[in-house]
């Protein structure tokens, strides 16, 4: 079993689609399912609405999943299991407030040092517990061993027992910490690879210590998938509102589609160091796709049905790199023409010849046939026609615009 997990407290980013697409793959590949948890303990930063976002963006990438689950549906299992680390003495209460530990956390700081608790309540007698009435949370006993972990890309790692602090699974309000949630819901959902962000790499042989000590014996395999680096990376929901299509946004995250990426992508072979996000790539590929999408297809990112108009749309993407851009290019086509006042002379003769002109299917024909009724040359035309024909003064060839838009004239004259 593998799992996606994201917390519903910010737009999906990039770099969370790209975790999601590459456990859907490995899911594929290993044969086994894919499940996504919501980690949606921290009540007071989630976003309403925010994890039905994740899962429409997921679905909308074809990222098939047995079930969703949200963590904070086994609140009871993870009290259950810090009450078991309590009972075996490898956890205890800690009565350090908040304020106290700021103020420790900020010593650290000040001496350039990363911050570790220093057990202060790690050995408490047991009457000093029993009759302490202030809030606690709750700690896990510090590792007295090195960890180890051996990740599919970063390759071994190998943490130091002092590095490692009695660090807190359960807050005042035993609500779990993020990490001690994860581990514990690893194991419910008997999880045998974790496939998630290079930021989470810290947090790996935590929730294998934790695990160790609730004496499970499944060994779960880890891979951390490097960042997406750069200035202003888009959010998932900005690309797809500004015109990126879901196939150019996959093909650009893991270099191909998602049904090669089931046949080919080894993960093995991903590079440990980050990747910085490029723009332009992206604009390239999205219009590749856009020039080898079904004509119809097509004609619905612009407002049609219509095969015509999707080919029409096919000229433009030369000139814009998303459905957006095309839309802006096709919708003018239709509306109300702006045109020139230095043209409207030559213009309104071409409108008044086009109107009583039988139906031509080439354009020089139609062509040959203004210039015959209007009296005007070839020369003087194009530019009016050009606007009669785009709503524009500059584009693709006229003869191409022509061959599919002839049957709608009649709406433009």
């Amino acid at each position: 079993m593998l799992r996606f997990a994201f917390s519903p407290t910010r737009d999906m980013e990039l770099g969370d689609l790209r975790v999601a697409l590459i456990n859907f793959i490995v899911a594929q590949q290993r044969k086994e399912n894919l499940i996504v948890r919501v980690d949606d303990t921290s009540t007071r930063n989630n976003i309403e609405g925010k994890d039905k976002e994740y899962l429409d963006i997921l679905d909308l990438f074809g990222i098939r999943y047995t079930q969703t689950i949200h963590e904070s549906q086994n609140f009871r299992f993870h009290s259950a299991m810090a009450l078991q680390l309590m009972h075996e003495k490898k956890a205890f209460s800690c009565f350090c407030s908040p304020d106290w530990i700021q103020s420790k956390m900020d010593e650290a700081e000040a001496a350039n040092k990363p911050y570790l608790y220093d057990d202060a309540c790690a050995n408490l007698p047991a009457e000093l517990v029993i009759d302490n009435t202030n809030p606690f949370t709750v700690r896990i006993h510090r590792p007295k061993k090195d960890i180890t972990v051996t990740d599919a890309i970063q390759g071994e790692l190998t943490f130091k027992a002092d590095t490692i602090d009695s660090f807190m699974i359960l807050k005042q309000d035993k609500t779990p910490m993020a990490d001690f949630a994860s581990a514990v819901d690893d194991m419910l959902n008997d999880i045998s690879l974790v496939i998630q962000d290079q930021d989470h790499i810290e947090s790996a042989p935590k929730q294998i210590y934790v695990r160790d000590a609730l004496q499970y014996d499944k060994k779960v395999e880890y891979a951390h998938i490097p960042p997406l680096t750069g200035d202003d990376i888009p959010s998932v929901t900005s690309l797809l509102e500004q015109g990126y299509l879901p196939e150019a946004i996959v093909n650009y995250l893991i270099s191909m589609d998602l049904e090669e990426a089931v046949e080919q992508f080894d993960l093995t072979k991903l590079s440990p160091l980050p990747v910085v996000f490029d723009l332009e790539k992206l604009k390239e590929i999205n219009k590749q796709q856009l020039k080898k999408m079904d004509a119809k297809e097509l004609s619905r990112y612009v407002g049609f049905a219509d095969a015509e108009i999707g080919e029409l749309a096919r000229l433009y993407v030369d000139e814009v790199e998303t459905t957006r851009g095309l839309k802006t290019k096709i919708a003018p086509i239709f509306e109300k023409r702006d045109v020139p006042s230095e043209l409207q002379e030559d213009y309104d003769k071409i409108v008044a010849s086009v109107k009583n002109a039988p139906h031509f299917e080439e354009f020089n024909d139609i062509k040959n046939y203004i210039v015959e009724q209007t009296g005007l040359t070839e020369e003087k035309i194009l530019k009016p026609l050009r606007v009669l024909l785009s709503n524009a003064q500059q584009g693709p060839d006229l003869a191409e615009i022509y061959k599919y838009i002839k049957n709608y004239l009649g709406e433009f004259v």
